[in-house]
């Protein structure tokens, strides 16, 4: 079934992060798009154009496919399925506490249209699955009149309408080329290579995309530990490396760790999908390691600036007498990076939540987040017990003894740093995303504690 400008019709299950933007955004493209989810009130609140998730340009596309009638919302994706030539299951599919990846919601919302899919439909995965869940979802849907396909999203928060509109590639894995065409036909109008492949192969280049960049990311923070025991600088060792075309700048800046929703869970469920295929991914295994140990140096760090360490002395872990009892601890980001709410698998709370069991007092500010979450317990429920919010930069330092830098927000790189140190009770700052000046922290009166730098 085609719309009258040409364009097709299109049901997707689930309207997160990902379900939503591949809404509207194939809305824009000129398709007519359904998107169901089973929240009544978050399907009220999207059909009044109103977009709880913090991502560019999100919101007007949701209120221009509304205008146009070329987007609607729905209870019930069973209701709408059989009017639909193409069905993306977008679900989550989180990490469950034994390593497996749950994949309950997505059999779950494929049961719900199975019956009623009309016959030549596709069922696209855009959900991040295990390598081999093909198969699974094509005997779990049990027709052989209606075709399958895998379309993995590369969709970072923060710019995922720019990524799905502006691709640096569109991956479609299916058994049948001709399927998959099909698929790829709904990207006509986007400029992007086209990779044409099996499920699998699909399946896998999410997994591996990610886990790649993980690794860039551990490499780094590696780096920036042996910059600081031979007394290198780690901007300008960057800046020479990065400069390689064959390596690139993307991905290389020290942090406290990789996190949010994907390159956790996807690095993890690929080293257990290795071990089940009986390959031990030894890489991978230390890109986490080095991960967990990074979150350990940025606290080793704070506790080693509140007791008045000198920049000369170096951190290579936490120790195990930790003391932090007394110490005021404001945390400058929440959000695990700039330009988005979300928490979920924040280096910055992984910090702030060994610094409370350290025995520090927490204060925090994120622009993402303000200082009342009354209406947003999602939000407030992932933050650690007796952190409290503030709602500005200055007012969250205010009294304390160590500021850490923890999300790279613009505005913290713009924050009055001399007037700031007035406000503090011992003017100094663990910088964990290296986004501050060194010489102006230094000149503004604070100890300053950066990632591998001079």
């Amino acid at each position: 079934m085609t719309s009258a400008a040409g364009g097709h019709r299109i049901l997707v299950v689930g309207a997160g992060y990902v379900g939503l933007t591949t809404a509207a955004c194939f809305a824009h493209l000129g398709h007519d798009v359904i998107c169901a989810d089973i929240d009544r009130a978050k399907v009220a609140s999207l059909s009044a154009g109103v977009v709880q998730i913090r991502e560019d340009d999100l919101e007007r596309l949701v209120s221009e496919g509304i205008a146009q009638r070329r987007l609607r919302f729905v209870i019930s994706a069973a209701a709408v399925a059989a009017t639909c030539d193409f069905v993306f299951l977008c679900v989550p599919t989180p990490l469950r506490a034994d390593g497996e990846t749950e994949l309950s919601y997505l059999m779950s919302a494929l049961d719900s249209v199975a019956t009623n899919l009309r016959p030549g439909a596709v069922v696209v995965t855009k959900s991040t699955v295990p390598v081999g869940t093909a198969p699974k979802i094509g005997a779990a849907l049990g027709r052989t009149d209606v075709a399958l396909a895998s379309n993995p999203e590369f969709l970072r928060e923060g710019s995922a309408v720019a990524d799905f509109l502006a691709p640096d590639r569109i991956v479609i894995g299916a058994e049948d080329h001709a399927v998959a065409r099909r698929v790829a036909a709904l990207y006509k109008s986007v400029d992007a290579p086209l990779i044409l492949c099996d499920p699998t192969s699909a399946e896998t280049v999410k997994y591996a995309a990610n886990a790649f960049l993980a690794a860039k990311v551990s490499f780094v923070n590696a780096l920036a530990a042996v910059c600081e025991a031979v007394d290198a600088d780690v901007d300008s060792v960057l800046e020479g490396v990065g400069t390689d075309h064959r390596i690139g700048s993307a991905y290389l800046q020290p942090g406290p760790g990789w996190g949010g929703s994907c390159l956790p869970k996807d690095t993890r469920a690929l080293v257990g999908v290795a071990s089940d295929a009986g390959y031990v991914f030894d890489l991978l295994e230390g890109v986490i390691a080095v991960n967990e140990q990074q979150l350990d140096r940025v606290v080793a760090k704070v506790a080693r600036a509140a007791h008045g360490g000198t920049s000369s002395e170096r951190v290579e872990s936490a120790s195990e007498e930790l003391d932090l009892d007394g110490i005021a601890v404001a945390l400058l980001g929440l959000t695990f990076k700039a330009g988005t709410d979300d928490l979920r698998g924040s280096p910055a709370i992984r910090v702030a939540e060994r610094l409370r069991d350290g025995g520090a007092h927490l204060v925090a500010y994120d622009p993402a987040l303000g200082g009342n979450l009354d209406e947003r317990p999602d939000l407030e429920a992932q933050l650690p017990d007796g952190l409290l919010l503030s709602n500005s930069a200055l007012e969250a330092v205010r009294g304390t003894h160590v500021a850490v830098v923890l999300t790279e927000w613009p505005e913290f790189g713009a924050l009055d740093w001399a007037r700031a140190a007035g406000e503090m009770a011992t003017a100094r700052i663990v910088d964990a995303r290296n986004m501050l000046d060194p010489d102006k922290l230094r000149a503004a009166g604070f100890f300053y504690e950066g990632l591998g730098r001079r």
